[in-house]
């Protein structure tokens, strides 16, 4: 897949391969652990009235880069209307959203949420 996950001490990265970077306008977002409030899968439909700042869509279920909508800013990465990763962050830099499709979103949220946890007991 176009998208790949690491796991580093005090953050996590998402890494955008190929034509999804480049649709994206962004190959790396780093998400530090402190800033993460919640993770978990579901459908995602983006607003009919996002705006892309900078960022790629396509009818109907195509976008990657950065949106806002409602004074908040989304990260999306996504082709599908399949379940899709979302995390709610709080206090991060620019997103208040990052959503992204990955082969095995369940799996991929519980590491997240995993990390998130043993690095907030340190």
């Amino acid at each position: 897949m176009s998208r790949e996950i690491q796991f580093l001490e005090s953050m996590m990265v998402l890494k955008l391969k190929g034509s999804t970077g480049f649709f994206a306008l962004k190959f790396i977002l780093k998400i530090p652990y402190q800033n993460i409030q919640s993770v978990y899968v579901d459908y995602f439909d983006a607003p009919q009235w996002m705006l892309r700042m900078p960022g790629t869509s396509f009818p109907p279920n195509v976008y990657e880069g950065s949106f806002k909508y409602a004074d908040e800013w989304y990260f999306l990465s996504y082709e599908k209307r399949e379940p899709l990763v979302i995390i709610n962050l709080d206090g991060h830099e620019k997103y208040k959203y990052v959503i992204f499709q990955v082969d095995d979103p369940s799996s991929v949220a519980a590491d997240i949420r995993k990390h998130r946890r043993e690095h907030l007991l340190r």
